[in-house]
């Protein structure tokens, strides 16, 4: 061989375990990066799609999602069973009603079903924080721990739970949401911004369509049909003009969800925790405008005047208590400013603007008076002076419901059935209350390794997954109709997962 040759074969000889050297430096990445992504999604994170509409609206399984053909309202439905088909678009099956306006949409023509929510899990957190309460958080089914359920929880080790009239009590004292959960949770009765296109038709409600907030008797508020989301008021800055809530023309005030099916609406109790919230604009520097919203049949009242003073009065036999007051800048004349007011968790809240006034009715389950949970709530706002209000809307709290669906008998922790919990044991609630499977009725015990038994209705803390994070592929977009798949992602409705927070009461 000459020389030459021989340079060129061990050239050749370089290159191949060079090659090979780049072949197992890219195998010895590959596998590394493997381990790691296994290592990450079995301690750090996982991803997890939503099954059921137990957690609805803060959380959708698979669903319709649908526009009311009447008033133009967005709304998720779920069929009762939670568990739609996929594929090609097919035949709704139920009736479903909106929100907002009250129609009863009716099924027909044929619709695809989206998928459940997917949500990023940090699984790790619990290992070195304790869970807070209204955390969203992913476990094992206590009953079948080969099956992964998510629900918000609200009790923790040490703890005595009670559901009275609704709300979640720990230790005899009402557990408030922190501020961004609440924010979830509140959930439409009404919005003036929809008006329906058809209102002749009779299937509102049963009915023709009324705007619910009719004028009271001597009041003057006027809707010009030209901008009928507009009420005016032209009058002397002394007066009152009521506008009230009329739930014989709209939707009521008892505990439904659009999501779940409208036969049991009927069955449902009345949440008196409720916010009203509107725009008003006054063209005059006199004036004055607020809310009345009832809770067992006392009435509490959140007033701005345009003088400089916020206030929260309470009606008590004919008479008017005030509660709290506060001194604010007169509003701008002709600018629009928000007002909200709002009796939640037994706390009256009223925002005008940047401004805030509070007042605590108390965290007992009767400082808020004596409960009367077969009187329906009542919904009155009122103005003086030259006033227009707009954006007006009505909203209900999450109301956790204390009878089975399946058996209308009483379940765990509720009125009069406390529950106390023991070291390292946890108790869920669905947000969808009256559509979720959780610790209220469960009827058997858990099941642990190796024969152990946990208590009905608890989730032990080694069942504890990990803390629902974000949703960061929420139920897509078909790029064609015949799609089988929903690839467009629905930016939207990106969204993160309030939970726990320190500023929680």
């Amino acid at each position: 061989m000459v020389k030459g040759d021989e340079g060129k074969t061990r050239q050749s000889a370089r290159r191949t375990r060079n090659r090979a050297n780049e072949v197992a430096n890219t195998l010895e990445w590959l596998i590394t990066a493997f381990a790691l992504a296994f290592v990450f999604r079995a301690f750090v994170m996982e991803a997890f799609r939503i099954p059921t509409g137990s957690m609805a609206n803060t959380l959708l399984g698979a669903h319709y999602r649908l526009r009311c053909t009447q008033c133009g309202y967005k709304y998720c439905y779920g069929q009762s069973n939670f568990k739609l088909p996929r594929g090609p678009a097919q035949a709704r099956q139920e009736y479903s009603r909106c929100p907002s306006c009250g129609y009863f949409q009716a099924t027909g023509g044929t619709e695809s079903a989206s998928s459940g929510d997917r949500i990023l899990v940090l699984k790790c957190i619990y290992q070195f924080a304790e869970p807070r309460q209204w955390d969203v958080v992913v476990f094992k089914n206590p009953l079948d721990p080969s099956e992964n359920y998510i629900k918000r929880l609200v009790g923790r080790p040490g703890e005595t739970v009670e559901i009275i009239d609704g709300d979640v009590y720990i230790d005899g004292r009402i557990s408030r949401k922190p501020p961004k959960v609440q924010e979830e949770l509140w959930m439409p009765i009404y919005d003036n911004d929809y008006q329906p296109a058809r209102p002749e038709e009779p299937s509102f409600n049963r009915h023709t369509w009324q705007r619910p907030f009719r004028n009271a008797e001597d009041s003057n508020w006027i809707i010009e049909e030209e901008s009928p989301t507009i009420f005016t008021l032209v009058g002397a800055p002394g007066k009152e003009h009521l506008l009230v809530y009329d739930t014989s023309r709209g939707n009521d005030f008892r505990a439904t969800y659009a999501y779940d099916e409208i036969m049991d609406y009927r069955y449902m109790p009345y949440c008196s925790d409720l916010m009203v919230r509107f725009w008003v604009s006054s063209s005059e520097p006199v004036g004055l405008v607020g809310a009345s919203l009832s809770k067992y049949g006392i009435p509490y009242t959140g007033r701005v005047d345009f003088a400089g003073q916020m206030t929260i009065v309470r009606l008590s036999d004919g008479n008017e208590q005030v509660l709290a007051t506060r001194t604010i800048g007169s509003p701008t004349v002709g600018r629009p400013m928000m007002l909200r007011f709002a009796n939640v968790d037994h706390g009256l809240v009223l925002e005008f603007g940047n401004e805030k006034l509070t007042y605590d009715l108390g965290p007992g389950p009767d400082d808020a008076g004596a409960r009367r949970t077969d009187i329906e709530p009542e919904v009155k706002i009122f103005g003086a002076g030259e006033i227009s209000i707009s954006h007006l809307a009505l909203f209900r709290d999450i109301h956790y419901t204390a009878r089975n669906p399946n058996s209308n008998e009483g379940g765990r922790a509720t009125e009069g059935n406390p529950l106390k919990l023991e070291a390292d044991q946890f108790f869920m609630l669905g947000d969808n209350s009256p559509r979720s499977e959780d610790g209220r009725w469960w009827a058997q015990p858990g099941k642990g390794n190796n024969g152990k038994i946990y208590s009905e209705g608890i989730v032990p803390r080694e069942y504890l997954v990990g803390k629902a994070l974000v949703v960061y592929w929420p139920a897509g977009f078909k790029p064609f109709s015949k799609s089988p798949l929903a690839i467009i992602p629905n930016v939207g409705e990106l969204r993160f997962i309030y939970g726990g927070s320190d500023n929680a009461e």
